[in-house]
């Protein structure tokens, strides 16, 4: 039976990151995909690729697009990112429960590990289409989220492919990994499945980045609670917990927000796992410019309450709390040339009306009535004095109303109105393994375990509650190549 230095577990973002960190220091690496080669990647595939990454200007965006042209750079108001701003978000957004040593690695590393990544052959673009507006002639950038890579998730998982390739990285596709070779001391390999065929692959070390449980609906139920399972999956179908499973057998210690997930609203009538062709397109995040009714006509969300990126992954779990798990987006002409690009594809429930009126009796599953008095006392309540500025918090607020809207306030009142459904559409779950700074997974005695290392998704302690956008990708990438780090040099000391 053939030895590896590094046996690693999943074929995404994360995975890559720890396979090509283990082979630059020296070990030889196997990799293990549950999917197919075309469905390969996990969610990393299903992203639109963008990455959170601390830069202090033009220069440190020119270290990661260095193919950036002059009139880009004279065009664009990249501004900055800086580490105080990252931590302050990451803070902020998860309650301040967020892992501090943990925090302190995904920001401090971020820039370094993308910079690492481009040397591996990754290529980052400006994010010019969904996260900068034109103003006086520049494109400023908003949210602290500035790069994607090239051809997004599917982009980035084809790009890390051919980087593996190159550096001698075998995978092997359509096999899952189902048990962990331990002798209650020490990890040695892993037992696999791959159509009939059974085995087991001896390692010195195993990484295991094979994804949440978000594709689990008995783990979701379980863990997320009640009418979880009615959700739908934003991604992989291949993602259902079967890395934390596999640890958790062995005695290592859960952590984290085992209840609390990323969640975004998503097509109501999207199938229930990602699909490739649409990838993430199914999502409707311009809502901070629009108005959300449920099912009895009223507003329950403030949709203005920060930009998307600090609110749109908790959103999805405020829809599905909604009754039938569903809920309307309103808009008029007036703010229609703010919606992304995903507003656009056929498989949109859209609805259309030249009334308020009108469209009431298009929601279905709407109380209509409810939903034109709504609409009434809205419009009545909108600050119309305070300028409208899509690029900051602008303060252009309702007044009086039990669910206030902080910024962004526009009356509807300017024809065609539109309606879009939306449900919830669950990413990635929050809870996961506990690690060290090396990235090795601790056991229920609070002790490394052996020759086990994780990231990405199946790491618990990051997130709590809500994420910044973008940070996901930049996660499974810190982790991943702290962990791909450590299990090469331990497999090869």
């Amino acid at each position: 039976m053939k030895e590896y230095d590094v046996i690693v577990v999943g074929g995404g973002n994360a995975a890559y990151c720890a396979g090509l960190a283990a082979q630059e220091a020296g070990a030889s690496v196997f990799m293990l995909e549950a999917a197919p080669e075309d469905e390969s990647g996990g969610n990393s595939r299903f992203t639109a690729g963008a990455m959170r990454v601390v830069y202090d200007g033009v220069d440190d965006i020119k270290k990661l697009v260095p193919d950036l042209s002059q009139a880009e750079i004279d065009t664009t108001d990249f501004g900055t990112y800086t580490q105080d701003q990252f931590f302050d978000d990451m803070a902020r957004v998860t309650q301040f429960r967020t892992d501090p040593a943990l925090c302190e690695l995904l920001v401090t590393r971020s820039l370094p590990t993308l910079i690492w990544m481009r040397e591996k052959g990754i290529r980052f673009v400006p994010i010019y289409g969904r996260q900068a507006f034109k103003i006086d002639g520049k494109f400023k950038f908003w949210g602290g989220l500035t790069l994607e890579t090239v051809g997004g998730g599917p982009g980035l998982v084809d790009m890390l492919t051919a980087s593996g390739k190159k550096n001698g990285i075998e995978i092997r596709y359509n096999t899952r990994a189902t048990d962990l070779v331990y002798d209650g001391v020490r990890v040695s390999g892993v037992r696999f499945k791959c159509g009939n065929e059974t085995g087991e692959l001896k390692a010195r070390a195993v990484v295991l980045a094979c994804g949440g449980f978000e594709a689990n609906a008995e783990m979701r139920t379980r863990y997320l609670g009640p009418g979880w399972d009615l959700a739908k999956v934003r991604g992989s179908r291949f993602n259902n917990g079967a890395g934390i499973k596999m640890a958790l057998d062995i005695g290592a210690s859960p952590y984290g927000n085992w209840s609390g997930c990323h969640a975004v609203q998503w097509e109501m009538n999207a199938p229930e796992f990602g699909d490739l062709a649409v990838g993430d397109q199914f999502q409707k995040h311009s809502y901070p410019f629009a108005v959300l009714v449920n099912a009895t006509g009223k507003r329950f969300v403030d949709e203005g309450a920060d930009f998307r990126n600090y609110t749109y992954a908790k959103y999805g779990r405020v829809v599905l709390e909604q009754p039938g798990q569903f809920a309307w987006q309103i808009w008029d002409k007036k703010t229609k040339h703010l919606q992304r690009d995903e507003y656009n594809i056929r498989q949109c429930t859209k609805v259309t009306a030249n009334t308020i009126e009108e469209l009431a009796t298009k929601l279905d599953g709407v109380n209509a009535e409810a939903f034109v008095r709504t609409v009434a006392e809205y419009n009545a309540a909108v600050r119309q004095d305070i300028p409208f500025n899509p690029n900051v918090k602008d303060g252009r607020h309702t007044e009086g109303l039990t669910v206030p809207k902080s910024n962004w306030a526009n009356t509807l009142d300017t024809p065609p109105f539109e309606g879009y459904a939306v449900t919830c559409g669950v990413t990635f779950t929050f809870g996961g393994l506990r690690i060290t700074e090396e990235g090795q997974v601790v056991s229920l005695d609070y002790q490394p375990i052996e020759g086990l290392y994780a990231a990405g998704e199946l790491v618990g302690g990051i997130f709590y509650f809500n994420y910044p956008g973008g940070t996901g990708l930049t996660s499974g990438s810190v982790f991943g190549k702290i962990a791909g780090t450590a299990a090469g040099k331990a497999a090869r000391g």
